[in-house]
């Protein structure tokens, strides 16, 4: 008895910490942002609530939020419905056809997706300069796909080797050809692999900062990671409240998106493991 109910307050004690460490900064940053300062858990600094954060940040054009946010939405978008459309492909290949090596080769992929970030950069800026496409939406696409196309090429292979092969059998029979066994039976039967793959995408691409750092000089094609960076106030200050604004207003769409389509994340991911 006494061993089951530590039990319980252990599992209770440790939720309880995983909760705060998460929340609590979240809750802070929502704060702020309706905060006249954010020195109020300073002694003597009262707290005061304002909504003037948001309205510079959402009506305000020096910050050029609305730019950043409009960039981030559409390189996101297409960076994930690219990485999908590709991935489906690749992992129908993989796990129907009879591909030599097709394991070697998505370990290649996955091998090759652990370089980091800021060791490949510098000869991606040279790249990207030689072509012309710095502050482009282009020099972002390209980098952004071949960054997020390894993950989603492994969740959908996890997810296509659990289709039943008998179903493309049976395609065969009734005279369909591989691409139209693909779109017309594979594709509706793992719409929640690539609905959760297409989403897990999206937040990845919508969340990534090195490249567009180094890739993009002005808000015409920069993101809302980098763009949040770049706030500056009256002589040079920190606005802290605007940046916080901006935080909760970018973190909400990826939150509700979490918690609408939790069901599908979980369940595309957690389909079964990679079959050889």
């Amino acid at each position: 008895m006494r061993r089951s109910w530590l039990k319980t307050l252990l599992i209770f004690t440790g939720v309880a910490f995983m909760l705060a460490f998460c929340l609590v900064p979240f809750l802070y940053m929502v704060v702020v942002s309706f905060s006249t300062t954010p020195e109020f858990l300073t002694p003597g600094v009262p707290f005061k609530f304002t909504f003037d954060n948001f309205d510079a940040v959402l009506v305000g054009q020096s910050l050029h939020f609305m730019d950043y946010l409009r960039n981030s939405v559409l390189l996101s978008l297409i960076s994930a419905f690219c990485c999908v459309f590709i991935g489906s492909l690749a992992a129908y290949a993989v796990t129907r056809l009879p591909v030599p090596g097709k394991m070697y080769l998505l370990f290649l992929v996955l091998a090759v997706s652990m370089f980091p970030q800021i060791g490949l950069v510098g000869y991606l800026f040279k790249f990207m300069a030689a072509l012309g496409w710095i502050n482009t939406y282009q020099g972002l696409l390209l980098p952004y796909i071949a960054w997020i196309l390894p993950l989603s090429l492994w969740i959908l292979v996890s997810y296509f080797s659990q289709i039943p092969i008998e179903l493309d059998q049976a395609g065969l029979v009734d005279g369909c050809s591989r691409w139209q066994i693909l779109y017309k039976i594979i594709f509706p039967v793992a719409v929640p692999g690539i609905f959760s793959t297409f989403l897990l995408a999206f937040i990845l691409a919508f969340n990534e900062f090195m490249y567009a750092l180094m890739l993009t000089t002005d808000y015409r094609t920069r993101t809302i990671p980098v763009g949040i960076t770049m706030f500056q106030g009256l002589h040079g200050q920190t606005p802290w409240g605007n940046i916080m604004a901006a935080s909760v207003i970018t973190v909400l769409p990826a939150v509700l998106l979490a918690i609408i389509f939790q069901r599908y994340i979980i369940g595309g991911l957690t389909r079964g493991a990679v079959k050889g």
